[in-house]
C-alpha cells in the first residue's frame, strides 16, 4: 500500500477517532493508545473496507471495538479528567457517565439498538458529527438519523429514571 494513501487516511481522520476515544474512555493516555492501535489495525485490514461508508465510520468502528475489548480485559482501567475536553452539548454525556461503570452500563442500553442506530448514536455523541455527515456515512436520510437519535436518547433517558 502506498505510503501517501496512508498518511492521507491518517490525517484526514486522526481528529476524529482521537475526539471519538477521548470521549469514550475519558482517558487520554488510553486514546492516545488506542487511537494509534486503531490506525495499526486499520492498515492491516484496509482490505476489508468495503467503501460502503465514510472512512471515519470505519475507523471509529474499529476504534469502539478496540475500547470494548479493553474494558473486557482491565476492569481496573481508571478514568481521570482531561482538560479541554468538549462534551457535546446533544447528549450531557457527562450525566450519563460518572464512572467506568456507567460508560459500561450506557454502553450496554446503546447496544439494544440495530447497528445503524448504533452508529447514528456513536458517531454523534462520541464523534461529534453532524446529522447530515451521519446519514451519508450511512446511507440513510438525514431526517432518519436525527429522528432516530432523538429516540434512542429518549428511550435511555426514560430507561434510567425507570431504573
Amino acid at each position: 500500500m502506498e505510503t501517501e494513501y496512508i498518511e492521507k487516511i491518517y490525517n484526514e481522520n486522526f481528529k476524529i477517532v482521537y475526539k471519538f476515544l477521548i470521549c469514550m474512555t475519558h482517558n487520554k493516555e488510553i486514546a492516545e493508545d488506542l487511537t494509534q492501535e486503531t490506525f495499526y489495525k486499520a492498515i492491516l485490514n484496509i482490505d476489508k473496507f468495503k467503501g460502503n461508508c465514510k472512512m471515519s465510520v470505519w475507523l471509529c468502528e474499529i476504534a469502539k471495538n478496540l475500547w470494548l475489548n479493553e474494558l473486557k480485559k482491565n476492569k481496573k482501567i481508571a478514568f481521570t479528567d482531561v482538560e479541554n475536553i468538549e462534551i457535546y452539548n446533544h447528549w450531557n454525556i457527562d450525566e450519563e457517565i460518572e464512572n467506568k461503570e456507567d460508560l459500561e452500563k450506557l454502553n450496554k442500553k446503546i447496544s439494544i439498538f440495530d447497528k445503524d442506530i448504533q452508529k447514528v448514536i456513536y458517531l454523534k455523541i462520541y464523534g461529534n458529527m453532524t446529522f447530515k455527515e451521519i446519514s451519508e456515512a450511512i446511507g440513510k436520510s438525514e431526517v432518519w438519523a436525527r429522528v432516530n437519535f432523538y429516540r434512542a436518547k429518549q428511550k435511555i433517558k426514560e430507561d434510567k429514571e425507570n431504573a
